[in-house]
């Protein structure tokens, strides 16, 4: 019997640490997401010029904060779960994770099944959003340069994505990655040039490391479903006390 508590304890302390743990880096990732929304000119003359890349490129203050609201909550509903031996919010925790863990595969197996389906959706969305706002909405211009130059990419599907665009009209020529930054970027040489389009290499960067992309995922489904067990196993050790 002692040893069934000591080991019931290990796992509720391991438990208790692991989602504090987590409850305190989201609570970092939300206050750095609430401090970039209000006040980014602070954030970036603290942090220099490489944070603005990262901010312009992911708008990551909004993301911050989604990302850091759900580990708050499933660090709090973990924790505070097994320290109050509470079944109700072991199972909440679970549900939370397991809807997480779902939503994960769904997307996973989407992302593998359609990836045609998705190059079509975001050419139907993204390529009118080239053509009516690059070159006048900087922070979509800012974005789209940055990811450029940092994945030598063109546009989504190639430089024809900003045919008639303001960039285009006001310049007469195409953003510079087009041509790997020859100059003048006319369609003759865009043509010649030959640069794929951002989903594609995008798409080519992940098969490339696919290995590591896939340990990562691995890692982290293996993290949530051990949580899931842990908690399941407590919620069902409380039925025994």
């Amino acid at each position: 019997l002692s040893a069934k508590m000591g080991c019931f304890t290990f796992i509720k302390v391991m438990m208790i640490l692991f989602n504090l743990a987590i409850f305190l880096g989201g609570g970092t990732l939300l206050g750095v997401g609430i401090w970039v929304t209000v006040d980014g000119d602070s954030f970036l003359d603290i942090f220099g010029t490489l944070s603005s890349s990262v901010l312009q490129v992911t708008n990551v203050s909004y993301f911050l904060i989604v990302i850091g609201s759900i580990l708050l909550v499933i660090g709090f509903l973990g924790c505070y779960g097994a320290q109050k031996d509470s079944k109700c919010l072991l199972m909440m925790f679970f549900s939370v994770v397991l809807i997480i863990f779902i939503a994960e595969v769904a997307a996973a197996v989407v992302a593998l099944v359609y990836t045609g389906l998705a190059e079509t959706l975001l050419t139907a969305v993204v390529t009118p959003l080239l053509k009516e706002k690059y070159g006048q909405d900087d922070s979509l211009t800012q974005i789209w340069n940055v990811t450029m130059n940092k994945v030598h990419c063109c546009g989504l599907n190639n430089y024809t994505d900003f045919q008639g665009s303001p960039w285009y009209i006001k310049h007469g020529s195409y953003p510079a990655p087009c041509c790997k930054d020859q100059q003048p970027c006319n369609d003759t040489l865009a043509a010649k040039m030959e640069v794929s389009g951002c989903f594609s290499q995008i798409l080519e960067e992940i098969r490339t490391n696919a290995g590591v992309v896939g340990g990562v995922a691995a890692g982290i489904a293996a993290l949530e479903i051990a949580s899931m067990a842990v908690s399941m196993y407590l919620y069902c050790k409380l039925d025994e006390k």
